[in-house]
C-alpha cells in the first residue's frame, strides 16, 4: 500500500493517480461509508449522548488532547519557536518562582531580547493569564506545553456548555466537535506557547453565562461570568473593553426583560481579584500601578508608528539592533497617514483572509443561512458582538487570530446556526456539510499520523491549516540537542551576521544565573569579557544562527 501512494505524481505510481484523484477517492469513499451507515439510529445514539453534559464535556476535553499525543510518535510536544513563546515561558518560570518580577541583572546589555524588559526589571511584558495556565502545567505535569493542552481541552468542553444555551443539546455537541477539529490537535493554538485557548475559555464562560441569565438570573450564572470577564481581563486587557461593551449591550437589547442585580453584583467582585493581580504585577514589574509591563515596553523601545509614538529619547538605554530594524519595518508599512479612515478600511479588508482561521472551508456555505437568523434579537447580538471585535482590534497595526479568541464560540454559534437552519430547509445539505468537514479534518490528520512518508510530506505542502513543527528549519532543537549533550553550565554568545533581522536566540530563563544554559548577544571581544569573568565556570560557546545551518563551535579566546 505505501508504494501505491509514494507519490502523487501521476506518472509515478500503478494507477496513474494525482493529487486531486486521491483526495477525490478519499471523500467518495467517506460520504459511501456515511451514506451506508443507520443515520436514524446514529443520530438516536448522537441525541442521548447530547443530554448527558458530564459524559459530552469529558469526551470533548480528552479529546482534542489524545488526538494531539497520537502525533507525537512523529511529531513531538512543541518547540518554542517565536518570542513571543519564549517571553511567556519566562513569565510562567517567573510565577513558578512565586514572583511577579525578576531582579534586574548586572550585565543585562547581553540579554536584550523581544519583548522582555530588562529595567526597572527582568520580566515578561505580556499579560499574566497565559502564564498562569503554563506555568500550571509546568508544575503539575513537568512541562509547560501541558498548560497549553489543558486549556484547549476546557475550550473545547466549554464550548459545548456554551453553546447548550443557545442552541439544542444535538447541535451543541456538533459544535463541540467542530471546536475540537478546527481548534485541536492541529491547531496553531495548540502548537505554541503564544496563546489563543484560555481567551477562547473566557468567552465560552461569559457567552455561556448570559442566556442563562436571561432564563433564570441565577446567581452560579452571574459568577461564571465574573470568572470570563476576569480570565480575559488577565489574558487580553485591550479586548477585554469589547467584551465588557458586548455584555452591556446584550443586557441593553430587549433581550433580558428585567436585569437581576444580585448576579451582576456577583460578576463585578469576581473581576476584583484579577484587577488586582494586574495592578499588582504593574507595580512589581514597572515599579507603577497604572503602568502595564506592555506600555513601559513600547515607552523604552518605541511603539509601532501607527500610534505616532517616537521611540523615548529620555530612555538611555539603546534599542537593539534588531527592534531598530522592526521599528523601521512598521514604518515604512503604516506610514504616517495610517490612522485616516481610507487606511483604516483597508487594513480591515486585508484582514478578511485571517478570519479563515475561524471556519473549515465547507463551513462557508452554512454562514449564509446563519444570516437569516439576524431577524432574532439573539444572533443579532451575536453578529454586533464579532463586528465589534473585528472592527475593535483593527485600530492596532497588526493581527493574530488570538486577539478575538474571545468570540472563537460565536464563530462556532454562527456556524451551527447557520447547519441548523440549513437542516430545517433541506436535511440532506447540511449532513454532507458536516461530512465535509469531519473528512477534511481526517484526511489531514490521517496524513500527519502516518509520519514522513513521501506521499504524505508531497501532499502536505498544500495544506494551509495546520501548526504542527515539522522538522527543524531554523535548527534550534539540533542546537539544543547539542548543548544538551555538553557537560557541565554553558554559555553561548550570539553572533548575528549583518543581513540578520527578527529571528531572536537570545531567550533566557526567571533565574538566568541558575540557568543550565545562558544564550547572550555577542558584544564584541571587549564587552564579552566581562561577561566571561562574572562566569567564569561556564563552557562558552559561539553561535552563528545566520549560518545554513547554524553553527555552534567553542568560542575563540
Amino acid at each position: 500500500m505505501p508504494e501505491l501512494f509514494r507519490t502523487f505524481l501521476p506518472l509515478r505510481n500503478p494507477i496513474g493517480f494525482g493529487a486531486s484523484d486521491f483526495i477525490e477517492l478519499a471523500l467518495a469513499i467517506l460520504l459511501l461509508v456515511f451514506a451506508l451507515l443507520n443515520q436514524s439510529r446514529l443520530q438516536l445514539y448522537f441525541r442521548k449522548l447530547a443530554e448527558k453534559p458530564v459524559w459530552c464535556m469529558s469526551l470533548l476535553a480528552i479529546l482534542p488532547i489524545a488526538l494531539r499525543l497520537l502525533l507525537a510518535v512523529h511529531y513531538p510536544i512543541p518547540t518554542p519557536y517565536v518570542s513571543d513563546d519564549f517571553s511567556y515561558l519566562l513569565e510562567a518560570d517567573t510565577l513558578r518562582h512565586f514572583r511577579l518580577a525578576n531582579p534586574v541583572h548586572p550585565l543585562h546589555q547581553f540579554f536584550e531580547t523581544f519583548f522582555v524588559l530588562q529595567e526597572p526589571t527582568y520580566s515578561s511584558i505580556f499579560p499574566l493569564g497565559q502564564a498562569l495556565v503554563l506555568a500550571l502545567g509546568w508544575t503539575v505535569f513537568g512541562h509547560p506545553w501541558a498548560g497549553v493542552a489543558l486549556s484547549i481541552g476546557a475550550f473545547c468542553a466549554l464550548c459545548y456548555w456554551m453553546l447548550r444555551g443557545w442552541t439544542t443539546p444535538a447541535w451543541a455537541l456538533l459544535g463541540g466537535l467542530l471546536a475540537v477539529i478546527e481548534f485541536g490537535p492541529i491547531n496553531q493554538w495548540m502548537n505554541s506557547y503564544w496563546g489563543g485557548g484560555v481567551s477562547a475559555v473566557a468567552g465560552c464562560l461569559a457567552f455561556g453565562a448570559l442566556p442563562r441569565l436571561r432564563e433564570t438570573a441565577r446567581l452560579r450564572d452571574g459568577i461564571l461570568l465574573g470568572v470570563g470577564l476576569a480570565l480575559q481581563f488577565l489574558t487580553r486587557p485591550f479586548e477585554w473593553i469589547f467584551l465588557i461593551v458586548s455584555v452591556a449591550l446584550f443586557f441593553a437589547f430587549p433581550l433580558i426583560r428585567r436585569v437581576e442585580l444580585k448576579p451582576l453584583a456577583a460578576a463585578a467582585l469576581v473581576m476584583l481579584p484579577a484587577v488586582g493581580l494586574t495592578l499588582l504585577q504593574n507595580r512589581q514589574v514597572t515599579r507603577s500601578w497604572t503602568t502595564l509591563p506592555y506600555m513601559q515596553s513600547r515607552y523604552q523601545y518605541g511603539v509601532p508608528a501607527t500610534f505616532t509614538v517616537q521611540p523615548n529619547a529620555v530612555a538611555h538605554r539603546e534599542m537593539t539592533r534588531e527592534q531598530q530594524l522592526d521599528y523601521m519595518l512598521q514604518s515604512e508599512i503604516h506610514g504616517k497617514d495610517t490612522d485616516t479612515f481610507a487606511t483604516y478600511f483597508a487594513r480591515l479588508g486585508g484582514r478578511v483572509k485571517n478570519y479563515r482561521f475561524f471556519f473549515l472551508p465547507p463551513l462557508y456555505l452554512a454562514l449564509p443561512f446563519f444570516l437569516l437568523s439576524l431577524r432574532e434579537r439573539r444572533f443579532a447580538w451575536v453578529a454586533i458582538t464579532l463586528l465589534l471585535f473585528a472592527l475593535g482590534t483593527n485600530f492596532y497595526p497588526y493581527f493574530y487570530s488570538h486577539y478575538i479568541a474571545a468570540v472563537t464560540c460565536l464563530f462556532v454559534l454562527a456556524s451551527v446556526v447557520g447547519l441548523q437552519k440549513l437542516n430545517r430547509w433541506r436535511p440532506e445539505p447540511a449532513r454532507l456539510l458536516i461530512y465535509l468537514c469531519f473528512a477534511h479534518f481526517f484526511f489531514w490528520y490521517g496524513l500527519l499520523l502516518v509520519g514522513d512518508q513521501e506521499f504524505s510530506q508531497a501532499m502536505r505542502r498544500y495544506e494551509t491549516w495546520d501548526a504542527i513543527n515539522q522538522g527543524d528549519p531554523e535548527g534550534r532543537i539540533a542546537i539544543n540537542a547539542q548543548l544538551a549533550q555538553a557537560p557541565g553550565k554553558q554559555l553561548v554568545f550570539v553572533r548575528y551576521s549583518a543581513q540578520h533581522q527578527f529571528r531572536e536566540w537570545v531567550h533566557n530563563g526567571a533565574d538566568i544565573d541558575g540557568s543550565t544554559i545562558v544564550w547572550a548577544r555577542d558584544l564584541g571581544e571587549e564587552e564579552n569579557k566581562k561577561l566571561l569573568e562574572y562566569y567564569p565556570d561556564r563552557s562558552v560557546w559561539l553561535l552563528e544562527p545566520d549560518m545554513r545551518p547554524p553553527r555552534l563551535r567553542p568560542y575563540p579566546r
